[in-house]
């Protein structure tokens, strides 16, 4: 094999240095988790301020790989799929870098192995490159075998362990990635990827392998589908029982939602390398300018204690969301008093029809439907960064022929709606409603329909009460993830009165849903209360 590379050693040049005979990732008696510990601790350290020492393994961080590296009784490595997220800073990108230099050379390391890094953009993922670079230059024993290809940001394994393995860095934003197969893939931030096709094509590649491992190390996602958010959703599942499954393991370091965030107990929630390597100083003082700047508490949630928060502030808090996600008894609704809520869209986008079924004890239960264009979909799922074309293949999304929304479908719907429970009226936004009275005339559907402004003289109530539902636990919306992302992406603004209102301009992506739903819980009010259950005159007198 010929070296590659402006400044690459030759060929003859190599086999030189000086080898120890036994080094410490050989020595007796060392489990395949001790290995992979010994083999790190021999990598120097080449930046901050412990740079020129080696590598010193933190308690936490064996516990990580004790429990990846973790054998069975056949000797083989259960662990496929590993997960790892804490707070930034934490010394993710050199433990990275090190465990994909255990994989292409050292002790996990196997002839012709692939081993790959992946990250949002190149220069993210030269990162990891650039680390694995400065690693071996200060470790020549390493180096002399290694040849680097700085242009393709490429490692080649010359001889030793792992002789004809190649490393490679890959980014989100490069071309396709079939014909991949990795024996080791490190996915570095993966909570910030754009979508989930380099992930899914890496996952799905290491299927040729015996012995596979994906590790995925990052801050957490802001949203709830993001995959990352998935993953650790998931993973969480695992721990707790709820699911078997030995190949996957999840350690996650944050804070508690409902934590003091200003209280250096919840900063080590999520720092478990904090006042180590991890500046204690540096945190305390963007935890003081975001206590003073509001705009700033969500990024330091999100970024310094690991919680899955948007860097922009919702409207509706996700813990107080997510106790309302309960799932009603559909097949108890039928025939039950409803108010519905529509949402038109423009011609392409997401429209929303929700239905609140009001309870005896003030509570609502929620039914939604959502619809799209079917044509380019997956287009659109990139574009916004929402997994579209899968929530319409898991039912939670009406995909409608063609490049447009056919108001037909959506007529059919409501028409469908009124004769299995008592819809009693649908509020909708005037926007394109001709179009849907025209579709719901040659239906002969009799719906009652009434007008809801979207400004803030009808929304201001209708915010409110949505407000108060989910504060008060009166919602069981069985948590569709399409209403999820709704809500996730929720914002108001306020008049100089302060009456407020969903504003779908400043909201973060797509609020349809949560709009469809303030108006049909503000609508079952608008009714005389001589026509109302007892339930909502009781809410009302609340007021």
């Amino acid at each position: 094999m010929a070296t590659r590379g402006i400044g690459a050693k030759a060929l003859s040049e190599r086999g030189k240095i000086e080898v120890r005979p036994v080094k410490p990732w050989e020595e007796a008696g060392l489990s395949r988790a001790g290995k992979v510990i010994a083999f790190l601790e021999d990598l120097p350290i080449t930046a901050g301020k412990l740079a020129g020492q080696n590598m010193k393994l933190r308690p936490w961080q064996c516990e990580f790989i004790e429990e990846v590296y973790a054998e069975d009784g056949k000797g083989r490595r259960p662990v496929r799929t590993a997960v790892l997220s804490m707070a930034r800073k934490n010394g993710k990108t050199q433990l990275a870098a090190g465990l994909a230099l255990c994989h292409l050379m050292g002790p996990e390391a196997e002839q012709r192995g692939e081993v790959y890094s992946a990250a949002l953009t190149r220069d993210q993922a030269a990162k990891l490159f650039q680390e694995m670079c400065a690693i071996l230059a200060a470790h020549p024993e390493l180096d002399d075998r290694a040849n680097i290809i700085r242009f393709n940001k490429q490692i080649e394994i010359l001889f030793g362990d792992g002789e004809g393995s190649i490393y490679a860095a890959l980014s989100a934003d490069a071309g396709s990635k079939m014909g991949l197969s990795p024996s080791f893939v490190v996915y570095d931030e993966l909570g910030s990827a754009p979508n989930r096709d380099l992930f899914d094509a890496l996952d799905t590649a290491t299927g040729a392998r015996d012995n596979p491992l994906m590790v995925c190390i990052s801050t957490q996602a802001a949203a709830d589908h993001h995959v990352f958010s998935e993953l650790i959703d998931y993973g969480m599942q695992v721990e707790a029982g709820d699911v078997q499954d030995p190949t996957f393991h999840l350690t996650l370091y944050a804070a508690p939602q409902d934590a003091d965030p200003w209280c250096q107990e919840t900063w080590v929630a999520a720092n478990p390398a904090l006042d180590d390597f991890r500046s204690l100083e540096d945190v305390e003082r963007q935890a003081a300018q975001a206590q003073l700047v509001p705009s700033k508490e969500s990024a330091f949630r999100n970024l310094i204690l690991n919680q899955r928060v948007s860097a922009v502030a919702r409207f509706i808090h996700k813990a107080e969301w997510d106790r309302c996600n309960t799932i009603p008894d559909l097949a108890q609704l039928s025939d039950r008093e409803c108010f519905g809520g529509l949402d038109l869209s423009g011609s392409r986008d997401l429209t929303a029809f929700v239905l609140a079924f009001p309870n005896k004890d003030r509570s609502f239960d929620i039914k939604c439907q959502f619809f799209m264009p079917e044509a380019n979909i997956a287009e659109r799922s990139n574009e916004d960064r929402v997994p579209y074309d899968l929530w319409a293949r898991q039912g939670f999304i009406t995909l409608i022929p063609g490049a447009t929304i056919d108001p037909s479908y959506v007529a059919h719907e409501i028409v469908l709606a009124s004769q299995t429970y008592n819809l009693q009226t649908v509020a909708y936004d005037r926007w394109r409603i001709e179009d849907l009275k025209r579709e719901l005339g040659l239906f002969g559907g009799n719906v009652p329909l009434e007008p809801f402004g979207q400004g803030y003289k009808d929304m201001s109530p209708a915010v409110d009460m949505l407000e108060r539902c989910v504060a008060e636990k009166l919602l069981r919306h069985a948590g569709n993830p399409v209403l999820n992302m709704c809500a996730a992406n929720a914002v108001i603004t306020r008049d100089p009165a302060g009456s407020r209102k969903l504003d779908k301009s400043k909201a973060t992506g797509r609020i349809d849903g949560l709009v469809a739903l303030a108006m049909a819980l503000q609508i079952s009010c608008r009714h005389e209360p001589d026509h109302l259950p007892a339930c909502l005159v009781d809410l009302l007198s609340s007021d």
